[in-house]
């Protein structure tokens, strides 16, 4: 099954280089001896605009199973972001990343960054991932926009694309 991953991934690689939202970064890592690797990729989500998010730069890593597209890959912040669903590991809560929801395998890496995008922005309160800023974002909503905003410029895209080596 793995061939039918690694075909997919490579064809994933290409129509990202070809076409991509403004801001993100997707690209395989590479393995110690230099090759690349197409189950492990560094990601960035760019807050967007106008929202609280903005200006900040949050690190990805995608990891793809053998058995993708069948399954979802797993996306953890990195690190962890303040936020209700992102666990305090850093891996996202989302149905679209759940192959027992809304998972289906025609959805791309493009699709999948967009939505992580969306989610940012727009917490889902009725599946919590992380207790701190799930309370927080319920009881007291300045103060997490506060958090978010210091999240943001800890997070600046000039900081994360030289970890990133780009």
């Amino acid at each position: 099954m793995s061939g039918i991953a690694a075909g997919r991934l490579t064809e994933e690689r290409k129509a990202w280089r070809k076409d991509h939202p403004f801001g993100f970064i997707a690209k395989p890592m590479k393995n110690s001896d230099g090759t690349m690797n197409l189950f492990l990729w560094d990601c960035a989500i760019p807050g967007k605009k106008d929202t609280i998010w903005e200006g900040g730069l949050y690190r990805l890593k995608m990891t793809f199973k053998d058995d993708f597209p069948s399954t979802p890959p797993k996306c953890r912040f990195e690190p962890a972001l303040f936020h209700p669903n992102v666990y305090p590991s850093g891996t996202v809560c989302l149905s679209l990343l759940d192959e027992n929801k809304d998972w289906k395998p025609s959805i791309t890496i493009k699709q999948l960054l967009i939505g992580i995008q969306e989610l940012l922005n727009n917490p889902n309160a009725d599946d919590p991932a992380q207790a701190e800023a799930y309370q927080v974002f319920i009881q007291n909503k300045p103060e997490y926009e506060k958090r978010v905003r210091r999240q943001a410029i800890q997070y600046s895209g000039e900081t994360v694309q030289k970890q990133m080596g780009l």
